[in-house]
């Protein structure tokens, strides 16, 4: 990979694999700056509608198959993201023709380095947190750029892709990926810390990535305090969050949830949001004591807050009908999926939870923790469904099944099952349904879990 220090003499920049979530926004970005970007993609094919390719055209983006055809002379940068490998004939034809090539994280060093900016870190919540920071400095007129892995509802309608934004203003959040280790490259002006949990790898390697996050921030550094790992990396006990009432710094208490809203106080003062769950509102905490320091008033941000519209397949309401509620959620790890049953529970006297892994390399690293964390977060008449691993493509060994989990969670005396095919969900569930239940429909990675899940809610 090259070594480049500024963006100033690329103007034509190319992505390979721009139809990822982190991909899109930094295209989208450039382009917004006034790049001239173009990019492609596996998932583009000639004469297939795709909707993340028609909505990077209305952003004047081009966009090609993943065969080498956009590539040409006149491109000056390559963009990579970490899944695109060295023998993929992009890159063999990008090196032919002697263009540079980086990756999408020292891109975005790049840009972080030439902003104000607010690094969203942790192993849960940054998309939200990050969507909800932006609600909060739009709302005060602070006009913020945004960079992130998800997109924002309010910026989805209005006909974007969601994840990005260029704002006038000088400040710009992203967020700050630590599955791939990236998040060690950027030096923002405040790192916020929202948790530290068994991922994509293990304890202390996660905390050795989050150490380094903290001593590149060049400002001030914002930690849940509410959790163990994350408390440990306190820089000013005042600057942390927490719901703890005994903590420093800024607290939330008097959790209440109605519905598909909650409302709780931060510091005595009132907050109102529609969304569901107690790690929402510390998402919401979280992005209240960051934008307190940047002079945000907490009546302001509480007036931001009242307006933010979520984040896409985030407790996503789909609908509901015969009493059923269908929630589409991006949830994917042990603590994710507990989170969000958890969050449900409040909903309806019965949860039924389906969830697709993916991966059987991280579905084999933490199958032990989705055993503990779903079995614990399962009430008597909860269920939970699975079905088999989503594999991407690759070199791995299959000897996991999601099956596996739901034998050992069935051992714990919880209501487990298990429909290999994600495409007989609905006829092998329809039994189980209630006429006061939510439906929770959980997973990553799966193109196709979008599709799927409004399908499910269409036929129920």
């Amino acid at each position: 990979m090259e070594i480049i220090t500024s963006l100033d003499d690329f103007e034509h920049i190319f992505f390979i694999g721009i139809a990822g979530a982190g991909m899109s926004a930094l295209a989208q970005y450039l382009s917004g700056s006034g790049k001239k970007v173009s990019g492609s993609d596996r998932y583009f094919t000639e004469g297939t509608f795709n909707e993340t390719q028609e909505k990077l055209k209305a952003e004047g983006i081009s966009s090609f198959p993943q065969n080498g055809i956009g590539i040409s002379d006149t491109i000056q940068l390559i963009i990579v993201s970490t899944a695109v490998e060295e023998n993929v004939a992009e890159v063999i034809k990008s090196k032919a023709l002697k263009i540079p090539i980086i990756k999408r994280s020292d891109l975005l060093a790049l840009i972080v380095a030439n902003k104000r900016t607010i690094a969203v870190g942790g192993t849960s919540g940054k998309s939200t947190t990050g969507g909800m920071l932006f609600q909060i400095l739009e709302t005060a007129g602070y006009e913020p750029g945004i960079i992130s892995g998800a997109g924002l509802v309010s910026i989805i309608k209005q006909g974007k892709i969601g994840n990005a934004k260029v704002g006038k203003g000088e400040w710009l959040i992203i967020e700050a990926d630590e599955s791939d280790g990236s998040i060690v490259k950027y030096h923002p002006e405040i790192g916020l810390l929202l948790n530290i949990d068994k991922d994509h790898q293990e304890i202390n390697e996660l905390m050795d990535i989050f150490s380094i996050f903290k001593k590149n921030t060049t400002g001030k550094f914002v930690v849940n305090a509410s959790n163990k790992l994350a408390k440990t990396l306190t820089q000013n006990e005042q600057n942390n969050f927490s719901s703890d009432e005994n903590a420093a710094g800024f607290k939330a208490t008097d959790l209440f949830q109605s519905g598909m809203n909650i409302q709780f106080k931060i510091n005595k003062v009132p907050f109102h949001l529609k969304t569901i769950g107690k790690h929402n509102m510390e998402n919401a905490l979280a992005a209240v004591a960051v934008a307190s320091l940047i002079g945000i008033s907490l009546r302001q941000s509480a007036q931001g807050l009242s307006a933010y519209e979520g984040i896409y397949r985030r407790h996503q309401l789909l609908g509901e009908k015969n009493g059923i509620k269908v929630i589409d959620d991006y949830a994917h790890n042990p603590a994710k999926c507990a989170a969000s049953i958890n969050a449900c529970q409040p909903i309806a006297p019965k949860v039924i939870a389906w969830f697709q892994p993916h991966g059987y390399g991280p579905t084999r690293f933490l199958k032990d923790d989705f055993i503990k964390e779903i079995s614990q977060a399962l009430r008597p008449n909860d269920e939970i469904w699975m079905s088999e691993i989503f594999y991407a493509g690759g070199t791995t060994v299959k000897d996991i099944s999601a099956n596996d989990l739901i034998t050992e969670i069935s051992k714990l005396g919880k209501k487990a099952f298990f429909v290999e095919d994600k495409k007989n969900l609905l006829q092998e569930i329809r039994t189980h349904f209630t006429n006061d239940c939510v439906l929770l429909l959980m997973g990553a990675r799966d193109p196709e879990l979008e599709i799927f899940s409004k399908n499910i809610y269409m036929q129920l």
